[in-house]
């Protein structure tokens, strides 16, 4: 799935008859000459790079220490999460906000191995079996899979479970679910999902990744309420002390049922792992030089180019990592909601890109350190790096000929490079030409739109750090007779904003994986633009895009998925939904030395791997004391 971090600031139902005809017959009715596949892993290709009797995966340290504290802030959100706070312990909802890292008080039924773009290997169950057509997968649980209070996890709770989030989960599950038409327990032991024809290719990878929880548990409570009552879970570690708004620690659970499996030898370290949360950028940086936590990942250039200087970094006390992130970058930009009318015509979209100046922002605010956005498959081979469309493009787009611009048929868009002065007169004039021919025309300094009323912008952002960065944008859209404003928010105000599309333009980044599939429709199809909660903010709904994200979920090979994914591109950019900004080629990490990490981290894991497959080092932690005991 897709997922959201400050690095991305910025991953619906089947009928019943649908269900009725794809369930429990379509296992009986088999034909025996068609045999079944039975896998100790699966991946959206069928290919995987370890064996059914691998150990562990490559990445890890199987002989890292367990012990320690691990102490962060939140730098990666999926569904009612926050960055600055939570309220709630029901992370897979819509309602309330999801506190950081209930994802580790759960195990799902398969686990991902972040050394492959894709593939996952048994957790909660064993093994699996899937029909010849694909469509149904019938997993084997492992007898000594437990909840913490002891009692037996089972294929009833992974049914339970599935059914829920289906039916309950937050809207973007319930988007990548509805290609799912059933989970049934057969047995203990047998969990039987089905699958609508022409699923999306990476569903089976998304159900085997949802949290499992305990069916007897939920029999007296509401699975879709916020609540702070801590769920009953199976994970590597279950929730200890916290203070709403203010922290939450997690606890490892020592007897853990599969901390012996190969997919989680090396891995779950820490004693304790805490999110510390900050509603401002800055004070949560004084947070870190004063040791209230202990590793954290620099989304802002500003902070790392001028305030790592300070005392602990100079005696080495905190150590500065940059690492290369190969992983693909994503979309960053300001998102335009095309659901308000003043944004319907793709020429007023435009002229607001040739509005912003890249160029002066990256060098005088951001240190020079980024690199210029331009597609949503930034930093991968899904995106288009120029010339008309491929042989094998043209007959994905060539059914949409006069139906969407002529330049998806030539070369793809790519943002304006201004002169780097702030406000690059021959930008602008282009700007002031897009909006004039859009009717949009200038009286007494203002810009009206078509129906007389003065043409205005408000930015809607949750983050002082952020203010900086609009305030020359606004200043240039100024010029354009255009009356912008930014409006700064809180963050239940923002997510409550953002989820009821309730805003003209506002920053969000986001990365597909190395796979993309199902999560496509969440951020950009005509359904998910409709849909209350979604990360379709900019109300992309397209026809030829719709076309485009089935071709891609449903590509038999890397070659179809790259072709689809650069079709979907071409398409994407011609529609000037957003104005696009910026992306970092590397993790910064800061941590009191104090923590150490696989020589190689994968390149695939959420991040650089922290906290999952870091440990705690006794000898560095000693050197620190010793250095602060010197400093006095």
């Amino acid at each position: 799935m897709a997922q959201l971090s400050r690095r991305h600031v910025l991953a619906l139902g089947v009928g019943g008859a649908l269900g009725a005809s794809l369930g429990t017959p379509l296992l009986r009715n088999a034909h025996a000459s068609e045999a079944w596949t039975a896998a100790h892993g699966i991946s959206a290709f069928g290919d995987l790079k370890y064996p059914a009797d691998f150990r562990q995966f490559d990445y890890v340290n199987v002989d890292a220490p367990k012990g320690g504290a691990f102490s962060l802030i939140p730098s990666v959100r999926a569904y009612n999460q926050s960055y600055q706070t939570f309220n709630s312990l029901n992370a897979f909802i819509l309602k309330g906000d999801g506190a950081q890292g209930m994802d580790m008080t759960f195990v799902s039924l398969m686990a991902r191995a972040n050394d492959e773009p894709d593939a996952m290997y048994g957790l909660a169950a064993k093994s699996v079996q899937i029909s010849p057509d694909k469509l149904v997968y019938r997993f084997t649980m492992r007898p000594e899979a437990k909840f913490h209070d002891g009692t037996r996890l089972t294929a009833h709770d992974a049914a339970f479970s599935l059914t829920a989030l289906k039916e309950k989960g937050h809207p973007l599950i319930i988007v990548q679910m509805r290609d799912m038409v059933s989970a049934e327990a057969l047995d203990d032991a047998t969990l039987v999902v089905t699958f609508a024809p022409k699923r999306a290719r990476d569903v089976p990878l998304f159900v085997a990744s949802l949290p499992i929880f305990s069916k007897a548990y939920y029999a007296t409570r509401a699975f879709d309420e916020s609540t702070l009552d801590v769920p009953l879970g199976s994970g590597p570690y279950k929730v200890g002390k916290f203070e709403v708004n203010r922290y939450i620690e997690y606890e490892r659970v020592k007897d853990w049922w599969a901390a012996d499996l190969p997919v989680c030898r090396g891995s779950f370290n820490f004693d304790v792992v805490r999110y510390e949360f900050y509603r401002d950028r800055d004070v949560a940086f004084e947070g870190f030089t004063g040791k209230n936590y202990l590793y954290r990942e620099e989304f802002t250039s500003r902070i790392w180019a001028t305030r790592y200087d300070f005392p602990a970094v100079k005696d080495g006390r905190v150590k500065l990592e940059i690492t290369p992130d190969d992983t693909p970058s994503g979309a960053q930009g300001w998102f335009i909601n095309t659901r308000r009318d003043k944004f319907k015509d793709p020429r007023v979209r435009e002229a607001l890109t040739y509005a912003f100046d890249y160029e002066w922002t990256n060098k005088t605010i951001m240190y020079g350190a980024y690199a210029r956005t331009v597609s949503p498959f930034q930093n991968s081979d899904l995106m288009v790096t120029g010339g008309p469309p491929t042989p094998e493009e043209l007959r994905l787009l060539e059914p949409f000929r006069g139906q969407v611009p002529d330049e998806v048929f030539g070369e793809p868009f790519v943002p304006p490079v201004s002169d780097g002065s702030g406000q690059d007169r021959a930008l602008l004039r282009k700007a002031q030409q897009l909006l004039n021919e859009a009717g949009l025309v200038v009286k007494d300094g203002k810009r009206l739109l078509p129906n007389g009323e003065v043409f205005r912008i408000e930015f809607l952002a949750e983050e002082p750090s952020l203010q900086p960065h609009h305030a020359p944008y606004i200043k240039n859209l100024g010029t354009l007779g255009i009356d912008a404003s930014l409006r700064l928010v809180d963050a239940v105000q923002y997510r409550a904003r953002v989820e009821d599309f309730d805003f003209d333009m506002t920053i969000q980044r986001f990365s597909m994986s190395a796979t993309p599939g199902d999560a496509m429709r969440a951020f950009f199809s005509s359904q998910a633009a409709a849909t209350k909660g979604s990360y379709n903010l900019a109300g992309v709904a397209s026809p030829a895009i719709d076309a485009m994200i089935e071709k891609i979920m449903a590509a038999d090979s890397r070659e179809e998925l790259t072709v689809a994914c650069r079709a979907f591109d071409r398409l994407f950019r011609a529609g000037r939904y957003w104005v696009p900004q910026w992306y970092n080629k590397t993790h910064r990490l800061a941590y009191w030395d104090q923590y150490s990490h696989p020589a190689k981290l994968p390149r695939y894991a959420n991040g650089v791997g922290a906290p999952e497959i870091w440990w705690s080092d006794a000898a560095k932690a000693a050197r620190i004391d010793n250095k602060l005991e010197q400093a006095k």
